[in-house]
């Protein structure tokens, strides 16, 4: 079945329908990960989001158990080619399958490179996928102009809280979206992980008595989370140290007078250098953001930069003077993605007193 993919910029792309055939309007995005599609797909930062993989051939180890939550969250799956067999000993399905699963349109046979190319320079723009060949642009135009991603942390936070056991320091993870691995990563540490829904209040938290606390990655505008945001404020004002990743990175710096700014296209991939500015190690890492705080608008005496994107000089950590607070950009907990900085979690155990 025939597909098209119509951009806001009049751009039209002509391949074949996989998944849903069903139509959606969403923000366009591309990831450069060469590896990790499911996790991508099930990367709760891309609600709100349709994803183009860079990389021309997905899907050729099917669907295995290495995935970031339980369903997948893009609005829409763009490929240059989606692999007709599907080959690994811990395979269970198809992706096809998969996206058909979980009703999620897509689209293969463009060409990706020259949709990224456009990306790049026009920026990230709205697009929609569909089937109809009858397609009608000036319908479609005003659609595409409409649709905004909204506050999508409310989508995708947990209903409730739960706890994975452990036998070391205990941390609140607030949940704005948050992959796995993040809970994951710090449970492996022997930390006892308690997971919370992302508009609970700070009071119960604190009530709770945790060593530390996590803010997660998620997905949407920062600056859509305003009651999140008042919760934040009453934490930060805590002594308890916290490690905040991604959503959460942005999340407290707005909570202390800063700024954040929609970037033209963003970082979504697992190959972006970021440099350490108090050791000046640079280290590969993933991301996934298309908002970025606003270092212009930073009180040092509130924060300093920590991290840069080698690449584009754009903020990627910061230090909280006076605080037991560390805010990243970037993910540490990878997957798709180098490892290179999961010392960050070793670092934040020895900011609540634990030995690693």
């Amino acid at each position: 079945m025939k597909a098209f993919l119509i951009l806001e910029d009049g751009t039209i792309f002509e391949g074949s329908s996989i998944g849903s055939s069903r139509e959606v309007i969403s923000e366009i995005v591309f990831n450069t990960s060469m590896t990790g599609y499911l996790e991508v797909l099930t990367d709760p930062s891309y609600a709100g989001q349709a994803v183009v993989m860079t990389y021309p051939l997905i899907g050729n180890y099917g669907i295995t158990a290495d995935m970031e939550s339980e369903k997948p969250w893009p609005d829409g799956y763009i490929v240059r080619e989606l692999s007709r067999m599907h080959s690994n000993f811990r395979s269970e399905g198809s992706i096809q399958d998969f996206l058909v699963k979980y009703d999620i349109p897509g689209i293969a046979g463009i060409d990706t490179r020259a949709l990224t190319k456009i990306l790049r320079e026009k920026g990230t723009m709205n697009g929609m996928i569909t089937t109809n060949e009858n397609f009608s642009l000036e319908e479609t135009f005003p659609r595409l102009k409409k649709y905004t991603t909204g506050n999508v942390v409310d989508k995708v936070t947990v209903g409730s809280s739960y706890q994975l056991k452990g036998k070391g320091k205990r941390v609140a993870l607030m949940d704005f979206g948050a992959k796995k691995n993040i809970a994951k990563s710090l449970n492996d540490r022997g930390c006892q992980v308690t997971v919370y829904p992302a508009h609970t209040r700070a009071e119960e938290i604190l009530r709770d008595k945790p060593d530390g606390i996590m803010l997660s990655n998620g997905p949407g505008d920062p600056k859509e989370c305003g009651e999140i945001i008042e919760e934040i404020k009453k934490l930060y004002q805590s002594d308890v140290p916290i490690f905040a990743i991604c959503l959460g990175h942005q999340l407290m710096a707005l909570a202390n007078g800063a700024d954040s700014y929609k970037m033209k296209y963003g970082h979504r991939g697992g190959n972006h250098p970021v440099k350490d500015l108090e050791t000046g190690r640079v280290y590969i890492s993933s991301q996934n953001h298309g908002y970025v705080v606003d270092t212009d608008r930073l009180d040092p005496s509130v924060a300093v930069p920590a991290f840069i994107n080698v690449n584009d000089g754009t903020n990627e950590g910061l230090k909280y003077t006076g605080k037991n607070i560390f805010t990243v950009q970037f993910h540490p907990e990878a997957c798709p993605g180098p490892q290179d900085s999961g010392y960050l979690f070793d670092r934040f155990i020895s900011m609540m007193g634990g030995n690693q």
